[in-house]
């Protein structure tokens, strides 16, 4: 149990203390009186729940709750939550130890790529822009990269985490659904969004369908969890069908290829036939087609003959992004600078800036071959990690007497992961989430995992290493047995 130092406790005191006379001192007003006396209570409630103040704010960040909920929207409710995440993780790592950083070459490879961004702001074409896209939201995705790393390390972390990302996706799909059924913000008369009135970036169907592509994963590592639960394998199911039905409303083609492959990572490990898994595949492909619509959509759809404008468009960004990656070779035309960039490096132009639509070749035009060197090279030793972690984790499951050492939270988080970075992956062919979060929460919920995953491993290595030796001795003891008696007869 952790135990404080007088001087610590009156350090605390005389902190919280003048936090809040500096807060009454610069805002004077009568309705802060109840607040502030709750204040010291508050942050003791933080400092012993720094899982839940974290999630929070990725939650918030990610999947735009106050965007989705407008009532929430004034309410600063991301800024404050990052405030606690980052008081909370100072206070547990530098005064009570309990937050114990560690580093690997993942953590290296993630951090030369967050250097290549980072030097690249100087040559940036745009360099305003760029710069307040590495404050405004790449500097708190690296942060809380590290941040959730270190901080998960027990079974009830990874279970908040896991069913946290769960809830709000599916909450997220329900209010999609709802816009559809409704004809709220529908773009192109068909596809659905959220908040768009607001200039959300749920507003945009490809960024909605990539929000909603996150927590399918966990919603199917949690119906496959080794928990027996069957209640809680029901959640996992509806959350699945939820959130799959709401990507399918935003006809967007990258969402539909991430719920092939999501969906294909479990189907690859429970199917034993693989050709009956490659037809269904094939089947289950030109439903989602029909299921979606996308024949019905103004643009990419079948009233457009040849290749359609949407598929033209983004051919003609994927040569800007070439073209960009070309001139620029070592640096790129800087963060966020894709868009303001377009009518210079694109072969066509019909008047208007596009997104590049490809995660590929949006870091390649913004951070340059080096950056897309270092960036894929991240995300392809991610995925081998994850696909030696989980092959490992299966093999360990197969055995009852491993499989009870094993928390099924943890299991669940391993098999959400590698799913989540194939589903990112390929979607990434048409998604543009380069310096969006999912693909760096995947890695920041890789690298806890493989930290707490590890040990647990090697402990049932060790075990089958120990019952092959038993065996083999058992074996060469009865043969000398056998020709011993063989010799006495």
């Amino acid at each position: 149990m952790q135990t404080y130092s007088n001087l610590q406790r009156a350090g605390l005191a005389l902190s919280l203390c003048g936090i809040i006379g500096l807060i009454w001192w610069k805002l004077p007003h009568p309705f802060l009186i109840l607040p502030l006396v709750f204040l010291p209570l508050a942050a003791w409630v933080a400092l012993k729940s720094s899982i839940w103040i974290c999630m929070g704010f990725i939650l918030f960040s990610f999947f735009r709750i106050h965007e989705a909920f407008p009532a929430l929207y004034s309410l600063k409710i991301p800024q404050l939550l990052a405030l606690g995440s980052l008081g909370v993780a100072a206070w547990h790592m530098l005064l009570t130890k309990e937050i114990k950083p560690y580093w690997n070459s993942h953590m290296t490879g993630f951090i030369v790529f967050f250097a290549f961004v980072t030097i690249g702001l100087m040559f940036a074409s745009n360099r305003g822009e760029a710069i307040a896209a590495w404050t405004g939201n790449f500097v708190k995705i690296t942060v809380m990269v590290f941040i959730i790393a270190w901080l998960l390390k027990c079974k009830r972390d990874f279970a908040i985490c896991n069913w946290g990302i769960l809830i709000v996706g599916s909450v997220i799909a329900i209010i999609a659904l709802q816009n559809k059924m409704n004809g709220i913000g529908l773009v192109e008369g068909t596809r659905v969004t959220i908040g768009r009135d607001i200039g959300s970036m749920l507003g945009d169907p490809n960024d909605l369908a990539l929000v909603l592509l996150f927590p399918t994963s966990f919603a199917l590592a949690i119906m496959f969890s080794p928990d027996n639960k069957r209640f809680l394998k029901f959640l996992g199911l509806c959350g699945y069908i939820l959130i799959v039905s709401a990507i399918i409303a935003t006809q967007s083609r990258g969402g539909l290829l991430g719920i092939m492959s999501v969906t294909g990572v479990f189907a690859w490990q429970k199917v034993q036939n693989k050709v009956l898994l490659i037809t269904l595949a094939g089947s289950a492909a030109m439903l989602l087609l029909a299921l979606a619509g996308i024949s019905d959509r103004a643009s990419g759809g079948a009233a457009e003959d040849g290749i359609d404008a949407s598929a033209m468009g983004r051919i003609y960004a994927w040569q800007a992004a070439w073209n960009m990656a070309v001139s620029n070779p070592f640096s790129g035309v800087g963060l966020n600078n894709f868009y303001v960039n377009y009518f210079f490096y694109s072969p066509h132009w019909d008047g208007k800036n596009h997104a590049v639509h490809s995660t590929w070749l949006g870091v390649l035009a913004e951070t340059g071959f080096t950056g897309f060197i270092a960036f894929t090279t991240m995300v392809i030793r991610l995925l081998i990690n994850n696909i030696k972690q989980v092959k490992s984790l299966n093999r360990a499951l197969k055995d009852e007497d491993h499989k009870r050492s094993i928390p099924a939270p943890l299991a669940v988080s391993a098999q959400a992961t590698l799913a989540g970075v194939i589903g990112v992956m390929v979607s990434g062919t048409f998604l543009t989430q380069g310096f969006t979060w999912p693909i760096y929460i995947l890695f920041a919920l890789s690298m806890a995992v493989s930290a707490n995953l590890a040990p647990i491993l090697a402990s049932v290595r060790t075990q089958n290493d120990a019952k092959k030796m038993q065996i083999a001795n058992g074996t060469e003891d009865a043969i000398t047995q056998d020709k011993r008696s063989r010799s006495h007869a």
